[in-house]
């Protein structure tokens, strides 16, 4: 695989996480463990709308990251953005967390896979021109 295709395949890879999440887990509501953990942490009173509001963010991430406009900003947002929401739900409602304690192995394997793909192979692909 040309490094051209792998950084096309994990940018659509990426997005594809960030769609799902928003679209199915959170404006869907096929995953209620979502607006569970948004409850716990923000109240019961506005956590289904909050929920949604999150899930649209969210799909505009992945809008973000296709349309591939400021690619670095948006991979640093992205990073920023997974690491403070995995550390605050590690301390808050860990047992909500579908892998648990575990869950910020994933989120760290994600920010990885974000940082490689804009910083080392995005950068490759740039001095390749």
């Amino acid at each position: 695989m040309t490094a051209r295709l792998l950084y096309k395949v994990l940018i659509y890879c990426i997005a594809a996480v960030w769609l799902i999440n928003g679209l199915l887990c959170k404006v869907m509501n096929l995953v209620p463990r979502h607006t569970q953990i948004v409850e716990r942490i923000l109240g019961v009173a506005f956590a289904r709308p909050l929920t949604i509001a999150i899930g649209i963010a969210e799909i505009g991430m992945a809008i973000w990251i296709v349309a591939g406009i400021k690619p670095k900003f948006c991979a640093l947002t992205q990073i920023l953005i997974v690491g403070i929401m995995n550390i605050i739900e590690f301390m808050i409602v860990r047992d909500l967390l579908l892998w648990g304690k575990f869950n910020i192995l994933f989120a760290a394997m994600f920010v990885i896979i974000v940082y490689y793909t804009e910083f080392v192979l995005h950068k490759r692909l740039l001095g390749e021109r």
